[in-house]
């Protein structure tokens, strides 16, 4: 098993209200229109992951596990690599429901979106609590 470790942080306007995203970011500053947004502040934009874990995402049929830990809760996504990823964005990382690539998608044909969120982990990230995010590639 591959992992990928981010740290970052919740912010006021975090709504969580997407329906087919949600992203994390190295931008500190979030306006409330960024609805897909759910921390902010991340030490890893997709430019910043290790080729090897790179390489692993984009193999044919690679499942990832989103787990997102904040203030005791837990939250767990199951998105899908791809061969066309290209992992090149330097701030951002998007996980789609969809399977839309662009240099922004960390994974597609995500089980949750940022309105899927449990509603207690948004709030506290609201409220400007800490963020760990893992990054699994189940073997």
């Amino acid at each position: 098993m591959m992992i990928e470790k981010i740290h970052a942080k919740g912010h006021k306007n975090i709504r969580s209200g997407h329906k087919t995203t949600l992203e994390i970011t190295k931008e500190h500053n979030l306006t409330p229109k960024g609805d897909c947004i759910i921390a902010v502040s991340a030490d890893k934009g997709l430019l910043d992951l290790s080729d090897r874990f790179k390489d692993k995402l984009r193999e044919e049929n690679s499942i990832l596990e989103i787990l997102i830990k904040s203030n005791g809760i837990e939250e767990k996504i199951i998105a899908r690599g791809h061969p066309e990823l290209t992992l090149s964005h330097p701030t951002d990382m998007v996980i789609r429901k969809s399977n839309f690539i662009c240099s922004r998608t960390l994974a597609i044909n995500s089980d949750k979106a940022a309105i899927d969120l449990d509603r207690i982990l948004v709030e506290g990230l609201r409220n400007g609590r800490d963020a760990v995010i893992e990054l699994k590639i189940m073997e």
